[in-house]
């Protein structure tokens, strides 16, 4: 099973708990904060996704394995659960609710659409995978070696949220090799057919365009209960930019 990270409910759980399924490149650490504000009436269960953090290494990164991982940890936990997905995640979450939608009760699918996508993330892993670890000692130094293949500060400190220092020599606490090789799957989408009838939003940064108006049909015709919302001057890593904004619409929808 994935390895998860688990927020107890601060109080009495009044609902169902949350699982939440990070993007291409994260982890279930990324969401701790957000994860701890929200289990203030539930159960929040954050996991790390197949080839991501602690989590088991498989050949395979396709959404089918993926929506058969998240199942797994749901049916742990007693469904229905509500499930949040982020970008990667967020497709692995759809893919579940359009297969197995009995183990959904509600569904947050964040800046991302049941899309193939044309952009390509392997340049990223590359830049990981090249990094010479032996010669790593601190962060400061991976974030300056990193820096000559990636110009975004902002993306090299995610990046290196998954660097595993304590281990020697330093460590990805990511399967770059399988994620680079099954990158045209993690971009793209199964076509998977099927109607998930239970509320679902797709929230988005406005910022962003992963998610269009002219998606929206598509989404409907899975998702015919879904709601859309966008959150003003955040961009496709929105759980990040605006933690707080993204936080309270969660909330409200999952408490509606």
């Amino acid at each position: 099973m994935l390895a998860t990270i688990r927020h107890p409910a601060s109080a009495a759980a009044e609902a169902p708990p949350l699982v939440i399924a990070h993007g291409l490149y994260g982890s279930g650490r990324n969401w701790g904060v957000i994860a701890r504000r929200l289990a203030d009436r539930r159960d929040v269960v954050a996991v790390d996704m197949r080839n991501h953090g602690d989590s088991r290494r498989f050949p395979t990164q396709g959404y089918p394995d993926m929506a058969a991982d998240l199942a797994e940890v749901i049916e742990s936990l007693g469904a229905p659960v509500d499930l949040l997905g982020h970008s990667m995640g967020g497709k692995a979450a759809m893919q579940l609710a359009l297969t197995r939608p009995e183990l959904i009760r509600r569904l947050v699918v964040a800046d991302i659409a049941p899309i193939p996508y044309t952009h390509d993330q392997s340049r990223n892993a590359q830049a990981m995978a090249a990094l010479d670890l032996a010669r790593i000692t601190t962060r400061a130094e991976a974030d300056a070696a990193l820096s000559d293949r990636i110009d975004d500060p902002a993306l090299r400190a995610f990046f290196l949220q998954s660097l595993d220092l304590r281990h020697k020599p330093p460590r990805w606490k990511l399967n770059l090799a399988v994620l680079e090789a099954e990158m045209p799957k993690i971009v793209g989408w199964p076509g998977t057919q099927g109607v998930f009838d239970h509320p679902a939003l797709f929230l988005t940064g406005s910022d962003s365009s992963y998610v269009r108006p002219e998606h929206r049909e598509t989404i409907r015709a899975l998702f015919p209960k879904a709601r859309f919302a966008r959150i003003p001057g955040a961009g496709h890593w929105l759980h990040a930019e605006k933690p707080r904004e993204f936080e309270e619409t969660v909330r409200v929808f999952l408490q509606a």
